[in-house]
């Protein structure tokens, strides 16, 4: 039989495994979420729980995260598929229409969003082929735009970089405009077309098994949800 002190050191080392949980978690995720949200909650975690481990594969495409062999994906509350568990990890989002002054000031009129079409609007195209079309709602009314440009470009970064070069109006997210808005090299138009809403959620398969590190990371993230 073993010997007392053998138990009470096997007993002692499964408490330490429960007490520091391990493992991988696989996350799919779009860029903008992970330099946002996700990468100063990680990092947090994992200093934390230095036995778990991470990889991130950020992208702008939608996939099936079950069929892709992730444990959670992130994305905006309404792209989050229903028949998933989804937990809000962030504040609400806003994207907004920005433009350099030196644009503004030489620029026709804008007072709402039929007048993009005098504009020249900085084109994002998705990682499936389509342009990304603006989205607009005042007082319960609720407007779609697909507006016009001489540039296109695939990442939300470069939308950001054409527009403080005073190439166009910009349609992207007030986090990523926030500094220059700030200090003035941006000013923010349709102010009033662009209410927020609902922020990201990381989401799962409901039937899937949760292990013990991935809850753990649930946890900590439904504690710090609004950092």
């Amino acid at each position: 039989m073993p010997a007392l002190s053998e138990i009470g050191m096997a007993v002692e080392e499964l408490h330490d495994q429960a007490a520091s949980p391990s493992g991988l978690v696989r996350i799919n995720c779009d860029a903008n979420a992970a330099e946002q949200l996700l990468m100063p909650l990680l990092t947090r975690f994992m200093k934390l729980q230095p036995a778990m481990r991470f990889e991130i594969r950020s992208e702008g495409r939608l996939v099936d995260i079950a069929e892709g062999g992730f444990d959670c994906g992130i994305r905006a509350a309404e792209l989050v598929p229903g028949e998933m568990v989804a937990i809000p990890i962030g504040p609400d989002q806003q994207h907004i229409v920005v433009a350099s002054p030196a644009y503004l000031d030489s620029a026709p009129l804008l007072d709402s969003p039929s007048d993009l079409s005098l504009h020249q609007c900085i084109q994002l195209r998705m990682a499936g082929g389509s342009i990304y079309r603006w989205e607009f709602q005042r007082r319960g009314e609720e407007v779609v735009v697909a507006t016009t440009g001489n540039l296109v470009v695939d990442q939300s970064r470069l939308l950001l970089a054409a527009a403080l070069d005073d190439c166009g109006l910009a349609y992207v997210t007030r986090w990523m405009a926030e500094e220059a808005l700030a200090d003035g090299r941006l000013r923010q138009a349709l102010a009033e077309w662009t209410p927020p809403y609902p922020g990201l959620c990381l989401y799962y398969p409901r039937h899937r098994h949760i292990g013990a590190g991935m809850r753990a990371f649930l946890d900590f993230l439904k504690a710090n949800r609004s950092i």
